[in-house]
């Protein structure tokens, strides 16, 4: 992706209405750089690589960095990127990141018995840059019914990458679906004037049948 070194006089609000984006190189090690970037370069780039992939970022014409993207400011009007950090990766030394998890296959208590997934969204791992893949594959397979959960120990990591994860968290798991709860009909009380008898039509109710007769008054 190109870059190009950013004019420190121009403010972040000129540049955006051009489609250019304010970014920040830094990492141990190294002199922060202030860049811009297109627009239109950097959300396809991002698109495709994400925050765990190592872009190869050009800046002018001479120097070539090894980045990941560490972060990216959005505005909540229009949900464009409106900053960007890119993070200094150095080739020979581990760099510790998060990689999405990708869920496969089909879980049997979620098709069968109509659970709810849960899942884990991404692992924190550790690895050399070279290492890094995109996404780590999970199936869904031995989800079979509602007492099952694929741990993070159970997941085999790809060759040169460590899961920085505790065991015993929930990678993924099927909820049992809720129970409607079926309330029973209300059934309207019929007054009888005695226990077991049906009144006859046109028979009073028997609040009032029950109702004490008034005193006469003196």
């Amino acid at each position: 992706m190109d870059a190009q070194v950013r004019d420190p006089k121009v403010k972040a609000k000129d540049l955006l209405p051009t489609g250019v984006v304010p970014a920040i190189f830094y990492g141990k090690g190294v002199k922060n750089q202030e860049l811009q970037v297109n627009y239109q370069v950097f959300r396809k780039a991002y698109k495709l690589a994400g925050g765990n992939t190592i872009i190869e970022l050009k800046v002018g014409e001479k120097e070539t960095l090894n980045v990941l993207i560490h972060a990216v400011q959005y505005d909540p009007m229009t949900s464009l990127a409106t900053h960007i950090d890119f993070i200094n990766v150095k080739m020979d030394q581990e760099i510790h990141t998060e990689i999405p998890v990708k869920f496969v296959g089909t879980s049997k208590a979620v098709k069968d018995d109509s659970g709810t997934l849960t899942t884990m969204h991404s692992f924190k791992v550790k690895c050399l840059p070279k290492d890094l893949v995109h996404e780590i594959e999970v199936s869904l397979e031995p989800l079979v019914d509602f007492h099952t959960n694929i741990f993070v120990k159970d997941i085999v990591a790809p060759k040169g990458i460590t899961i920085l994860n505790h065991g015993e968290e929930v990678v993924a798991t099927v909820i049992r679906p809720r129970e409607e709860k079926v309330e029973a009909p209300v059934v309207a009380a019929v007054a009888a004037t005695a226990e077991g008898a049906t009144p006859a039509a046109g028979a009073a109710p028997a609040a009032a049948a029950a109702a004490p007769a008034k005193k006469d008054k003196k």
